[in-house]
């Protein structure tokens, strides 16, 4: 036991390390974590989980003194990216300190909109599709498990997350601050997976009364639409309607802009001077960045929610302060048992 904890390591790639378009370089595609887990297996790692969200990379592993390297190898089979490009972002973690960063991460301390409440969340689906797949053991299991319990205390016990942060209630937030009341803006959402349904819950509670949702999978807007007495359209349709939309909110997963700059410059002259709302929370990016350029276009990204959401940040800091020594503390106990294979609480 003890020689498989002193070779816990975690690399990392997160909005710390890399800008937007960096970590759309090494985003996983669909197929990417069976790939991970080959290739980690095949390395010989005692345990590992991946955890991919639309700002962060990292794995967490566990095994003999080139478990790093390991870890690495199996992301760049994950992420199809070249070494060289995952290499400049790739921050390795090890032992005690990757406890740390995990209770970190789980509580929304390392998260570009901190406090955000959607983590803990990502980190307990890597974790359980980890533990499905036999790829954890004594040692992530242990360390997981405390940080879900670590990250309930912090949340419960601090002001972290005070406002409920999240993706959803930042981007509904940012529409008002540009339209004042929804109840008259036509919005749009592109994508139906987690953020999409957080995106469209936080507009409904907020008033918005003409909330049209747009997926590759009609079946899957449709059913999103219809639990919250919202419109329906198809991906090809929604895009040829852009321009009937006062505010669009893209969290779809592409591999390239769902609108480029020709497509929404035809857009906003369709408009006829109306203001367009872009709201990006794609990683990839959903539209084109040139929009920025665009004359009656405003378009806002993951780095201008994260802006948003944290202008507050400097009243909870103090907060934030007082829960990393907490977590730190917890930290330390947990890696002290695993060490020691005592068991006292976190």
């Amino acid at each position: 036991m003890s020689e498989r904890v002193r070779s816990l390591v975690a690399l990392s790639a997160t909005h710390r390390t890399a800008g937007l378009d960096e970590r759309a370089a090494f985003t996983v595609p669909a197929g990417g974590a069976e790939a991970f887990y080959a290739a980690a297996r095949e390395a010989g790692l005692a345990e590992a989980v991946l955890l991919a969200t639309c700002n962060r990379l990292e794995a967490y592993g566990v095994g003999d003194e080139a478990a790093a390297l390991h870890v690495r190898a199996a992301l760049i089979k994950a992420t199809g990216a070249a070494p060289a490009v995952l290499d400049q972002h790739l921050r390795p973690v090890p032992g005690l300190a990757a406890v740390e960063h995990l209770f970190a991460v789980v509580s929304g301390l390392e998260s570009q909109m901190v406090g955000e409440v959607e983590i803990a969340g990502q980190v307990k689906d890597a974790y359980a599709d980890a533990l499905a797949r036999g790829m954890t053991g004594p040692v992530l299991n242990r360390v997981f498990q405390r940080a879900f319990q670590a990250g309930a205390w912090a949340r419960t016990h601090t002001g972290i997350s005070q406002g409920q942060v999240s993706l959803g209630n930042v981007a509904v937030e940012l529409a008002q601050r540009v339209f004042g009341s929804l109840d008259e803006a036509r919005v749009l959402v592109l994508g139906t997976g987690d953020v999409g349904r957080q995106v469209v819950q936080a507009l409904v509670s907020r008033g918005a009364a003409q909330v049209s949702v747009a997926s590759r999978t009609f079946d899957n807007a449709r059913a999103l639409a219809e639990e919250f007495a919202g419109s329906s359209l198809t991906l090809a349709d929604a895009l040829r309607q852009a321009h009937a939309h006062d505010v669009i909110v893209g969290c779809a997963t592409v591999e390239r802009a769902l609108l480029d700059v020709g497509a929404l410059r035809e857009t906003v002259a369709r408009r006829q001077g109306r203001p367009l709302l872009l709201v990006d929370l794609g990683v990839p990016r959903n539209f084109d960045v040139a929009a920025r350029a665009l004359e009656g276009a405003y378009l806002s990204d993951l780095d201008d929610l994260a802006a948003v959401s944290n202008a507050n940040l400097k009243a909870r800091l103090a907060e934030v302060d007082r829960a990393r020594a907490a977590l730190a503390e917890k930290a330390a106990r947990v890696w002290g048992a695993a060490n020691h294979q005592a068991s006292p609480e976190a």
